[in-house]
């Protein structure tokens, strides 16, 4: 295993061995997985490679482990011509093209289940700490906090109407961890919830459920039905003082709308682990959270996309990830697997274990 470039003094004795790039840090578990079989080049610092860095090292890859960060495109593939998979270590895959791949003969694969419960936890946790005033709570503490007051009273869940715009693995997952609030739940999605019942909830349309809300979880994947799904009307649409949560995608809520609506006092708060500039496949996202909202401090609050970040649910996704690499260059259909390539590679020539 080396961060270095595959092409360098390793590539002569190592080419019957697969080489293997991986875009961002990884367990140590990971790397012996795959090294016990692959030529692996990872990247095991705090950041992300720059583009140019990242092609010349997959160059000459037979997979990659791609993460959130990673803008894989028809061009990056192209460039890649030995390529057999992209595994993907997340559920959404918006910043991969799926189809290039598919053109191409490559896999791509993706991680359902493993992100769904952590990334729920934090959604209810985001919900409550906007709701009771948790981080203005604690920025008072820290500027010498004088005794009670009354002053910072907030909203609860219990018994609240809660909207969840999206009913998927994560929106029912959220769903599951409302009910011990005895909070009504409606839901908006394309598709019914098998078992709306049992989870209590009622599905209703977009405008009903933005109506009759006190609090709006977003649980949405990022594709052209939802881009900016919430823009600025839909928004004026929610019950003033109402609470939204996103713990989707960036871009399916208008964040310039969002702020502009904190400031007039419409919407109550806003609390994110996504945001706009994060989606890759947007050419025209914005570079950064928009300066107003930033500054609103005491009716908002981020957190840096930590949905699936546990310990122990991280290790599973790169072992699913590294698995379905494992598989793809063995010639198997990969766990995970989001396409069927119109033609595969034959399977690269391993050594035993």
């Amino acid at each position: 295993m080396t961060d270095k470039h595959p092409m360098d003094a390793h590539m002569t004795e190592t080419r019957h061995r697969p080489v293997v790039v991986l875009t961002h840090r990884v367990h140590p578990l990971i790397l012996q997985m795959l090294t016990d079989t692959c030529e692996v080049i990872a990247n095991q610092s705090d950041s992300s490679l720059p583009a140019s860095e990242l092609r010349r090292r997959a160059a000459d890859a037979d997979a990659l482990m791609a993460f959130m960060p990673d803008r894989i495109t028809a061009e990056f593939l192209d460039a890649c011509p030995r390529l057999q998979v992209v595994a993907g270590a997340l559920k959404g895959h918006d910043n991969i093209d799926a189809d290039a791949c598919t053109e191409r003969g490559i896999w791509l694969t993706r991680v359902e289940d493993l992100l769904t419960e952590p990334t729920a936890e934090l959604a209810v946790g985001l919900l409550i700490g906007l709701a009771r005033n948790i981080a203005v709570g604690d920025r008072a503490v820290r500027a010498r906090l004088a005794g009670w007051r009354p002053t910072l009273y907030g909203s609860t869940l219990v018994g609240s109407t809660i909207g969840l715009v999206g009913a998927g693995r994560l929106g029912r997952a959220v769903a599951r961890l409302l009910s011990g609030f005895e909070a009504n739940l409606l839901y908006c999605d394309p598709s019914p919830v098998s078992g709306e019942e049992d989870l209590q909830m009622e599905r209703v349309e977009l405008s009903e459920l933005l109506a009759r809300t006190d609090a709006v979880v977003v649980c949405a994947p990022l594709d052209v039905n939802t881009l900016h799904l919430l823009d600025r009307p839909r928004l004026e649409s929610m019950r003033p003082g109402s609470l939204l949560v996103n713990v989707g995608r960036g871009s399916v809520v208008d964040e310039v709308a969002v702020a502009e609506l904190l400031r007039r006092g419409h919407l109550g708060g806003f609390a994110s682990d996504v945001f706009e500039f994060e989606d890759l496949s947007r050419p025209d996202r914005p570079r950064d959270v928009p300066e107003e909202l930033r500054a609103m401090q005491d009716r908002t609050l981020f957190t840096p996309h930590l949905g699936s970040a546990v310990a122990s649910a991280r290790l599973a996704i790169e072992e699913h990830a590294a698995k379905a690499i494992l598989q793809a260059l063995a010639g198997e259909v990969p766990d995970g697997a989001v396409n069927r390539p119109q033609r595969t590679a034959s399977p690269v020539p391993t050594p035993a274990i």
